[in-house]
């Protein structure tokens, strides 16, 4: 597909005398564009829900999700695999995201690598890709050849593969299960993809990792209590989490939070089962990691 076919390369025409605007005025525009971005999302709610269940059955599976991208692509992609780890306590290789180019990618461009459709085939066989996994190749254009390679790979060992784009019948929607395309046009800076196309994957990809760590258990209500309490601040928040659900005091809820080895989990199901933490964990590993069937409710 030619370049200027492209919602995302097209020139704005409400932004075309944009070095003449006032500050105020670039910055409403923005803003007056940026609205556009959920109603682009809410457009294939569906489908992100489809992802979300692939992504869920990859993880039942002992499988894994993979981001991969290109640029700001792939830096959103990084982004949020690393925050999954402190938000969800999970383990750094269930969610792992990869920027064509390697780590240095985040900070400085590399010439050439997302061009490279055999760099993200060696990228997800350094990993052990498998068919318990899950891939999400996320590419604004929707054409980039690193995206379109490790999809390509991902499909050859039958693991899951999910395209999120930001154009109409984006090349790499032809080599996924699924395709996820938020189309919010023409950009304020023409092309400059980090700006509504980077909004909207940053959003959609929100939606993935949260509502499948869901899935999986790792919250009781709208509380994240599998956090990883590694500061003072989450410490403090873990603990009246465990106030919030239980009703007990702070000393009680800091004692339990201290005996269940930091595991906001397994702090509620001892003192709402009335257990001491070995057979909470039991408890937790019999409902799945599920609170909420853990103390029966």
């Amino acid at each position: 597909m030619d370049l200027e076919k492209l919602a995302t390369e097209q020139c704005n025409s409400r932004t075309t005398n944009l070095d003449q605007m006032s500050a105020l005025e670039i910055v409403t525009a923005m803003n007056q564009e940026d609205q556009k971005v959920p109603q682009a999302i809410e457009s294939i709610l569906p489908q992100i829900a489809q992802a979300v269940e692939r992504i869920v059955q990859s993880f039942k599976s002992g499988g894994r999700l993979f981001y991969l991208g290109a640029g700001t692509s792939g830096r959103l992609g990084v982004l949020d695999a690393a925050e999954c780890v402190p938000t969800f306590g999970t383990d750094p290789e269930m969610v792992q995201g990869l920027i064509a180019g390697g780590i240095k990618a985040m900070t400085i461009a590399v010439e050439g690598a997302e061009d490279n459709a055999q760099l993200a085939r060696e990228d997800l066989f350094a990993r052990h890709l498998n068919e318990n996994d899950t891939v999400v190749g996320i590419a604004a254009s929707g054409r980039t050849p690193y995206v379109i390679g490790g999809l390509d790979y991902a499909k050859e060992l039958n693991a899951g593969t999910i395209a999120l784009s930001c154009n109409y019948d984006a090349e790499i929607s032809r080599h996924a299960e699924i395709a996820l395309e938020v189309v919010c046009g023409p950009e304020v800076l023409s092309g400059s993809t980090r700006l509504k196309a980077g909004t909207s994957q940053k959003l959609v990809l929100n939606m993935l990792s949260t509502a499948s760590m869901v899935g999986i258990g790792k919250t009781y209500g709208n509380l994240m209590v599998d956090v990883l309490p590694t500061n003072e601040k989450l410490v403090e928040r873990a603990t009246k989490m465990i106030i919030s659900v239980t009703g007990v005091d702070y000393q009680t809820a800091a004692a339990a939070l201290k005996s269940a080895g930091a595991s906001v989990k397994v702090a509620i199901v001892m003192i709402l089962s009335s257990v001491d933490a070995k057979e909470a964990r039991l408890k937790l590993a019999a409902a799945g990691g599920f609170v909420r069937e853990a103390i029966g409710q």
